[in-house]
């Protein structure tokens, strides 16, 4: 018996290691993968086939081939005819100027890893509640003329996914040119038929990156966890919200939903509907859109103007340069006075915990605020374990208390922030497909920087000795969960 069981364990050793080790792979996620194939046989190779799988080629290539000179260069000849035609007025203030000095290597990161320009001129709303950011939208697209482009990892079959699914009808039937790109996980329960309506009405409805055989490809990992929305190509939207009546509060589990979501208007709308375009005709094929069309790219207009410059950042699996990832760290490492920061998932590779250690021991002001509750806990005792290491190092650790937060906000000194997409956590940095707006202006920063204060109150500071006092079988979940932390 003995005999056969250390058989069955080397044979199955043997094809853990090949089986991890035939796709390339950071050595974290290479060791836990090899941890979860050797102490869970059988079962361990099920869940690699779902959740361990690279992107195939395929799906790579139909992403990859996609050549944006075009769309570039569409949208360079609308930022020079702007400043043209209106002058001064899409000069940036002397507030953003500065905060462009502060982050001059900033945005050269993102034009050599992103290929992402500097957008100037821009208008920023911050909203801040389910209330606000759903009633916005609605206003917006009723208001809509040629053409709406949503692309979001949640798009629920509920209540208030029923109410944004009529209007995109009834503007579709209006002769609005109407594209959903939905993740197929993400809006689980959501069926194909939903959109059945909108089809009808002339619009088009599609998963993201979808494939053929589901059931025999499905993957776990890769997922679409971008926030798009684009009208007429004037206004967008970026940030946390998703479309689902949780986000408005309806959900007994969260309770009050704490997010942040931009509305933008200004020259930083045409990379918001660029990177649409690249995701619907990956996704789509067969129902391309025509990528510099005059609809999607019209020219600035004077009262769209603002003062606030922008970069719209990807990131994604299509490649190894994990952007959102090095804007993060970057911005750490230029806070000289504060960096804080709200992320859901707080799950920090070896890089980004060391530049949040750096600058918490340098004297900088590192405040990372987190829900007080899981909405996955295995992820949630990862996190867990990470805010106690980093409460060790003098990073200020926050348990927010008023509901769910799923904002991804990070603010540093008076000058520079983000909002986005992208958790602080392997999965965003390096599985799934996420879309951030790193923002360079006093105005935008110091508003971030009230809201977050404004949670203050509404949380409760973690000590290492508040980490101290925990069980001991909740600290072991913990240490498990960091285990398997590069494949969460």
């Amino acid at each position: 018996m003995l005999i056969t069981f250390a058989v069955i364990f080397i044979i199955n050793t043997i094809f853990a290691l090949i089986t991890v080790f035939r796709e390339p792979r950071d050595i974290a996620a290479t060791w836990a993968w090899i941890l979860v194939l050797t102490l869970i046989p059988v079962l361990g190779f099920i869940i690699y086939s779902f959740a361990g799988r690279k992107l195939s080629q395929r799906r790579l290539f139909a992403y990859q081939r996609q050549d944006t000179t075009a769309i570039n260069d569409k949208i360079q000849a609308l930022m020079t005819a702007a400043n043209q035609s209106f002058g001064q007025q899409v000069k940036s203030g002397h507030e953003s100027e500065a905060s462009l000095r502060q982050a001059r290597s900033l945005v050269t990161l993102f034009q050599n890893l992103n290929q992402t320009s500097l957008a100037t001129s821009n208008q920023v709303q911050i909203l801040t509640s389910g209330q606000a950011f759903f009633e916005q939208l609605k206003t917006d697209l009723r208001a809509a003329q040629k053409s709406i482009n949503l692309e979001f990892y949640t798009f629920y079959s509920d209540e208030i996914g029923h109410e944004i699914r009529d209007i995109l009808v009834e503007r579709a039937q209006a002769g609005v040119e109407v594209h959903v790109v939905y993740d197929a996980l993400g809006s689980f329960g959501t069926l194909k038929s939903f959109f059945k309506p909108l089809r009808q009405a002339g619009g088009y409805a599609a998963p993201f990156l979808k494939r053929r055989f589901t059931l025999i490809d499905f993957q776990l990992n890769f997922r679409d966890h971008r926030k798009i929305v684009v009208i007429d190509g004037q206004i967008g939207y970026v940030g946390g919200f998703n479309i689902g009546d949780q986000y408005l509060g309806r959900h007994k589990k969260f309770g009050h939903w704490r997010d942040t979501h931009l509305r933008l208007t200004g020259s930083g709308v045409y990379y918001l509907q660029e990177h649409f375009l690249l995701d619907w005709n990956a996704s789509d094929p067969k129902h391309p859109m025509q990528v510099t069309a005059d609809r999607y790219f019209p020219a600035l207009v004077a009262e769209n103007q603002g003062r606030t410059n922008l970069q719209i950042v990807t990131s994604g699996p299509e490649n190894d340069d994990e952007q959102i990832k090095m804007g993060y760290i970057r911005l750490i490492q230029l806070a000289k006075k504060r960096c804080w920061i709200q992320t859901p998932y707080l799950i920090p590779d070896d890089s980004t915990f060391d530049a949040l250690r750096i600058a918490a021991n340098s004297g900088v002001d590192v405040r990372i605020m987190v829900p007080c509750m899981p909405d996955h806990m295995f992820v949630y005792r990862a996190t867990q374990y990470y805010a106690s290491q980093l409460a060790e190092y003098g990073v200020k650790v926050y348990y927010y208390q008023n509901g769910f937060l799923h904002a991804k906000t990070v603010v540093v000194d008076d000058h520079l922030a983000s909002v986005g997409s992208a958790n602080f956590d392997f999965r965003s940095f390096k599985l799934n497909f996420e879309i951030n707006a790193f923002m360079y202006d006093s105005k935008v920063a110091k508003e971030l920087a009230k809201h977050y204060q404004d949670d203050l109150k509404l949380s409760t500071l973690q000590t290492p000795a508040s980490f101290a006092e925990q069980g001991r079988w909740l600290t072991f979940k913990q240490y498990v969960a960091r285990l398997l932390a590069p494949i969460l």
